[in-house]
């Protein structure tokens, strides 16, 4: 199928699976906010140095990363929009769990994920519309759907800050409380995510296995340029090998499940779109965890490493 047909297709999702996976998402970051306090930020603050890496890695390398991978490879143009639209998504909190499993500063990736998340009402609606328009298809194509910037800032609004916020108000009145149900809270909102993007493919599985070819090589080739990127970053600028690990992660795993809900909500299950979505979910816990065990096994090196 040529690429005018690939950004035709339309994936299909019910409302009420889109309510879903809303409320999954809501309830995910609601979570992670369990795990924020405001002395976390100001201990990362007395260091700043990894904070700011952090979020360049988040922030202006991974947007750029991809877009260049879409310059040379060329892809149609709803492929580039769903590897732009997860480069600009905040990380996923799933780092948050990799960074300690790899014996990484684990604070300081919770701090990223935060300020990235609260960061995200602006800059992912920013980051992703400047990229997609130095993109001539991908421009075109978002013309065609009239998209602006203030769609999305609304949706990172219901979906991101207000569950953070929401969840850092719990920690700081009731710490007893966010302490008892944080870790169980994490186990299964992770579980059900994974059990919708499961479904999502299972639901369209002929239009997935059509062109999952492209969609696993393109996804592995940013994701891996992410995770390395972040690491070598940190490490030009003389920061640990715990911080080293921290913002790699922070910079190779994107919050897919929020890509998701601005890929149904507002370009109908856009064909090439969703396939990337929905595959690096799948594929940044497989090449993240590989990553973690290895680190995790290699154990830490002296600051000189």
């Amino acid at each position: 199928m040529n690429a005018t047909a690939l950004d035709q297709i339309q994936l299909n999702f019910s409302p009420a699976a889109l309510g879903a996976l809303n409320v999954i998402i809501a309830i995910i970051l609601f979570g992670v906010a369990l795990d924020l306090r405001v002395a976390d930020f100001r201990a990362v603050l007395r260091r700043p140095q990894g904070l700011a890496v952090g979020l360049c890695c988040q922030f202006l390398l991974l947007p750029s990363l991809a877009w260049l991978c879409i310059i040379v490879l060329q892809p149609s143009a709803s492929i580039a929009l769903g590897l732009l639209l997860l480069a600009a998504c905040p990380g996923g909190n799933v780092s948050n769990f990799l960074t300690a499993m790899a014996q990484g500063n684990a604070a300081l990736s919770v701090s990223l994920s935060g300020l990235s998340t609260l960061a995200s009402i602006v800059m992912t609606p920013v980051n992703f519309m400047f990229w997609a328009g130095h993109y001539a298809p991908a421009e075109s194509l978002l013309r065609e759907l009239s998209l602006t910037p203030s769609d999305i800032v609304l949706t990172v609004m219901l979906i991101l800050v207000i569950p953070t916020l929401c969840g850092m108000g719990v920690t700081a009145r009731f710490p007893a409380v966010a302490a008892r149900i944080k870790q169980p809270m994490r186990r299964l909102s992770m579980i059900f995510l994974g059990l919708f993007i499961v479904a999502a493919l299972f639901g369209n599985w002929r239009a997935f296995l059509g062109h999952v070819g492209v969609a696993f090589w393109i996804v592995a080739i940013v994701n891996a340029l992410g995770l390395a990127c972040g690491y070598a970053l940190t490490k030009l600028a003389g920061l640990p090998e715990t911080d080293r690990r921290a913002v790699s992660f922070e910079t190779g795993i994107q919050n897919s499940g929020f890509g998701l809900i601005i890929c149904f909500n507002h370009f109908a299950g856009l064909g090439g779109m969703a396939m990337i979505v929905a595959w690096w979910g799948v594929w940044h816990l497989i090449s993240g965890w590989s990553l973690a065990t290895f680190w995790r096994r290699r154990g830490l090196r002296p600051r000189s490493s």
